[in-house]
């Protein structure tokens, strides 16, 4: 039951991770909700620290009868045309238009917080998930029921608009094997990744534990 509310909520954009970021330059936005630099490092050291696990079973595609583990991609709850991709880009870029209508954005500017290039075409902007979903997999979501996969995959903190084709190249990569090229958003992405990881009691690794203190150490006192 605590799971499906907190889907409603999450998928809603409603009132406990609204469809904001906390303000700033692009490359120390973070979604609101997210840690900040001094409750991460404490959270981060609270961590279990364990192998990841298999990821036998796991399966993102949704077509032909495939598993889907994390639930339908951004899918549209109360089918009122603003699924969590629509929320993302309506807060993470600028000069917004949305299909008339419509929640959908079909215009925007984003300043991404990744590599700090401006991107003017929506089609070129992708979502991240900043935990990898294939990671949240093997550190602890493969034994969750579904309702709680699908609030985990849709949840606003851990989403980001950015460049489409830096996101193909960190892939489903944790943070001692990739961080942002942007120096300048390794602390908000570190902030972030141990955000997701605590709030969903998910586990580490040595080396993952290991990047991201190097990583909070940027933020500075």
């Amino acid at each position: 039951m605590r799971w499906t509310l907190l889907l409603a909520v999450l998928l809603s954009g409603c009132t406990a991770f609204p469809a904001t970021t906390t303000q700033g330059p692009a490359d120390t936005r973070v979604p609101v909700g997210v840690f900040d630099a001094p409750t991460a490092k404490a959270k981060l050291a609270t961590l279990v620290v364990a192998q990841p696990g298999r990821l036998d079973g796991y399966d993102r595609e949704c077509n032909e009868g495939k598993a889907c583990v994390f639930g339908q991609p951004w899918f549209d709850t109360d089918g009122d045309g603003c699924d969590q991709r629509s929320q993302v880009l309506a807060r993470d870029l600028t000069n917004v238009v949305r299909k008339e209508g419509r929640c959908a954005v079909k215009e925007g500017t984003l300043h991404d917080p990744y590599t700090g290039a401006t991107v003017t075409s929506v089609s070129k902007v992708q979502i991240d998930h900043v935990v990898p979903l294939a990671e949240m997999w093997r550190s602890g979501a493969a034994a969750w029921p579904p309702e709680r996969r699908t609030a985990a995959a849709n949840d606003l903190r851990n989403l980001l608009a950015v460049q489409g084709k830096t996101n193909q190249s960190k892939g489903d990569k944790t943070p001692d094997e990739w961080l942002p090229p942007n120096a300048a958003y390794v602390c908000p992405y570190s902030r972030i990744y141990v955000t997701i990881k605590s709030e969903y009691g998910l586990t580490t690794t040595t080396a993952e534990q290991a990047a991201l203190n190097r990583g909070l150490a940027t933020c500075g006192s």
